[in-house]
């Protein structure tokens, strides 16, 4: 198949996936037909709304110091650098993970950020990176969906239960790579068609138990910052679920978001709203009332703030980078 004919299909693959997205989240909100009075209603009965939307701001940049300590840990095997310097990489790599699909803007950003000849070894360093924060998602949430099926009956049936068990296969499965990994990377450098490939995931088999528990560590709680960036962002608008419903709901959705990969040119814009309609809309009957347009506003205050903000500061740093790997 020839490579025009792949971009090709992946094009229409993006689109349609985009396009069923959105379709969904027209559909579920005619039904409820968005009313922006209930959304002012909402915000209205806030006690002290300013001190949760100062707490969501505050968090946006703990959210991605966590990310730019992650990427500064791994980046010590390629390049020692300084925590500010890994922050502008960060921030320059969410910019053009803003325009690029999955993972090729933000590594992309992030490498060229670098002031060495070794930008080839840092993608490795960058994958990594991506990987461990992946993993904890998905961990994080396999635990989520268990309990979501208990908060949400309905939703734990057959489908629900081998959901279950293929999570957890998947979170153990990555326990083993782990274990493997230094050995798999070898027998892949050994093999002619990938060998040309291998300098740019060498480094991930050079990283030590230390290197990789503190990476783990970091990911852990930039999840969690994340994760709270989100439940403050449902208390701005005036959705109070009990903690453990909330909690459970957060992680599915950010699961959800972790293993769709990014269909359009707003970054995950789009996939998270309509995770977060399909998991809260049981929570009608189960822990209160949750209405879709007032999901809608909790989810673009999100994006907003933790996504297109930082964006926006990145591309300040965009346009200083050098356009060249070797």
């Amino acid at each position: 198949m020839s490579l025009k004919s792949t971009k090709k299909i992946g094009f229409w693959l993006k689109t349609a996936v985009l396009a069923g997205l959105v379709a969904y989240i027209v559909y579920v909100l005619r039904q409820q037909h968005f009313d922006w009075t209930l959304v002012q209603q909402q915000l209205r009965s806030v006690r002290h709304p300013e001190r949760w939307a100062l707490g969501l701001v505050l968090l946006t940049p703990l959210n991605w110091g966590f990310e730019a300590l992650k990427w500064q840990i791994l980046l010590q095997r390629v390049e020692p650098t300084t925590f500010r310097a890994a922050y502008r990489g960060v921030l320059a790599g969410l910019s053009l993970g803003f325009a690029l699909p999955a993972q090729l803007g933000d590594t992309a950003g992030r490498v060229l950020s670098l002031r060495t000849s070794a930008r080839a070894e840092a993608i490795g360093a960058s994958l990594v990176s991506g990987g461990m924060q992946f993993y904890v998602a998905l961990v994080f949430g396999t635990v989520a969906w268990l309990h979501y099926l208990a908060v949400v009956p309905e939703r734990n049936n057959t489908a629900g239960q081998w959901l279950l068990a293929l999570l957890v296969v998947l979170s153990l499965l990555g326990v083993v790579f782990g274990l493997v990994r230094q050995r798999l990377i070898g027998w892949l450098s050994t093999r002619p068609r990938l060998h040309r490939f291998a300098r740019y995931w060498a480094v991930g088999g050079q990283y030590d138990g230390r290197e990789i528990g503190r990476g783990l560590v970091v990911a852990a709680l930039r999840y969690l910052v994340f994760s709270l960036q989100f439940y403050v962002a449902m208390r701005l608008v005036g959705v109070a679920l009990p903690p453990d419903a909330a909690a459970s709901g957060i992680g599915v959705v950010f699961l959800v978001k972790t293993i769709t990969p990014a269909f359009n040119l707003l970054s995950d814009l789009g996939v998270r709203e309509a995770a977060a309609l399909w998991v809260f809309a049981p929570f009608d009957q189960t822990a209160g009332t949750v209405p879709a347009p007032v999901l809608i506003t909790v989810t673009l205050t999100l994006w907003l703030v933790n996504i297109l903000i930082p964006v926006l500061i990145g591309l300040l740093l965009v346009w200083r980078l050098t356009w060249s790997v070797r």
